[in-house]
């Protein structure tokens, strides 16, 4: 995988941790419950929707990616998110950072990284 597709992957899974972190901001400052009008409301709120506009812009991107890069590689890659999340949860909502999270990320890093430098068959 070139240097370019690899770029585009990483910057499709940046927008997709922004939305989610997005997402865990906005039901932090809201309650939820599943009744229509707390629904419609929720999807309303600024935060809630930025990670709706975020998921949709990267859903563009990923379908560009898909059209230049294997599934069987990009896929994959994008599982950088995990490693994106778990860090960025400690510091940004000061979730726990266990030795078992940590342990998991670097099993996903090696993972990716494994086949990042595998030949490509095309």
């Amino acid at each position: 995988m070139n240097l370019i597709n690899f770029l585009l992957i990483l910057s499709n899974t940046c927008i997709l941790v922004i939305g989610q972190f997005l997402w865990k901001y906005g039901m932090m400052k809201t309650s939820f419950s599943l009744d229509s009008f707390s629904i419609i409301k929720l999807l309303f709120s600024p935060f809630i929707f930025s990670g709706l506009v975020m998921y949709g812009a990267a859903t563009i991107l990923w379908l560009f990616i898909l059209s230049r890069v294997p599934l069987s590689v990009a896929y994959p890659v994008q599982s950088i998110a995990y490693v994106l999340a778990v860090f960025g949860a400690y510091f940004v909502f000061h979730e726990p950072l266990s030795p078992a999270k940590i342990i998991g990320v670097i099993l996903i890093i090696l993972g990716v990284s494994l086949i990042g430098i595998s030949p490509n068959t095309q």
